[in-house]
């Protein structure tokens, strides 16, 4: 039993105004505002057309922007695009560290030893909420049907434990070294052979040819090496199936998670091997869902993780301070179709 913790959703997401960098904008604009005795709420309905006439509003791929009035905001649609392999993510310098590594992974006994154990939480943390969503499910298979994707997979130790539950599971890695690992490992199960492959490559490389595919996108102990954590989010939400579930473990940013991931366990106590973590990677669960939450994907649970180096096992805790798990949900986007005035039929 864990105690979980729900952030504070984001509420709906309001479209705001800017001012044009168009000339002429801020005359529409003043005529158009209305008073403050008499505010008009506004509607966005997306079209990919542009208001030519008054240069008011200005659509662009990722980001759109739009003028009326005084106001400015940008709103994000990480729907409309797919990354291309020319923006990575990956940080050469960690490709170094966890190269050195590679034929570690199964060692039970050796740096890779607290991932073992998470495995006790973790596991179980995403075959529950999965099966929120499943109706019916077979006896001792029960995410049999569900497709997910294992990024940074490192050696498939949590890659093997979900094909074993029936999914069907691409882990990939950007370490060639790892997957090789990964590979000659699975050989020893041949449950594994049609449910668990791998690929050595990162997420933005297959985000085009496996758009929209995957029930569920795990990212265990990963976020915390990227470079570029909104991108990393972005892709996550592309692959994904609409009501599809991401699930990240990683550590809080917090003076707590310097003294003990960084001081005691890899300076002093040797748990993990120096230079592994970059503290200003960190990141807190507030941050994670503000990336998050703008980008899709509505935040259901985080839940604190706390690890014991003298026993060698995790313990689900209330206090998120060092490690914790999260689980998001993609969302839905309506597609509306124009824009209106609530209380006042004029078009602009």
């Amino acid at each position: 039993m864990w105690v979980v913790r729900k952030l504070s959703s984001s509420g709906s997401r309001s479209f705001g105004v800017l001012k044009s960098g168009f000339r002429g904008a801020q005359a529409a604009s003043s005529r158009l505002a209305p008073s403050a005795d008499n505010q008009l709420s506004w509607t966005l309905q997306i079209k990919p057309w542009v208001f030519s006439k008054y240069r008011i509003m200005w659509f662009k791929s990722y980001r759109m922007t739009f003028a009326c009035l005084n106001t400015m905001k940008s709103y994000r649609y990480p729907w409309t695009r797919l990354y291309s392999t020319s923006r990575t993510t990956v940080d050469s310098n960690e490709m170094k560290t966890f190269l050195a590594l590679a034929h570690k992974w199964w060692d039970e006994q050796g740096v890779y030893a607290p991932l073992h154990s998470m495995n006790d939480l973790r596991v179980p943390f995403i075959r529950d909420n999965l099966l929120k969503t499943i109706a019916n499910h077979q006896p001792g298979k029960p995410l049999s049907g569900m497709k997910i994707l294992d990024v940074g997979c490192g050696g498939g130790l949590l890659t093997e434990p979900l094909g074993r539950l029936g999914a069907s599971v691409l882990g990939i890695d950007p370490v060639d070294e790892n997957i090789k690992t990964a590979q000659h490992h699975k050989s020893f199960d041949p449950v594994l052979d049609q449910r668990v492959e791998y690929r050595a490559c990162s997420l933005e490389e297959i985000v085009e040819e496996t758009a929209e595919t995957f029930d569920a996108v795990v990212a265990s102990e990963v976020v915390e090496h990227v470079i570029d954590l909104e991108t990393f989010i972005q892709c996550c939400y592309q692959v994904l199936k609409p009501g599809g579930s991401l699930f990240i473990t990683t550590i809080n940013k917090t003076q707590l998670s310097y003294a003990l991931g960084i001081v005691f366990s890899e300076q002093i106590a040797g748990i993990v091997p120096k230079g592994t973590h970059t503290w200003e990677k960190f990141v807190s669960p507030e941050k994670l869902e503000s990336i998050l939450e703008p980008n899709g994907l509505s935040v259901q649970t985080v839940a604190g993780m706390i690890y014991n180096p003298f026993s060698g096992h995790w313990h689900w805790s209330g206090n998120t301070s060092l490690n914790y798990a999260a689980h998001a949900v993609k969302q839905e986007h309506p597609v509306p179709s124009e824009l209106v005035l609530k209380g006042d039929e004029k078009k602009l």
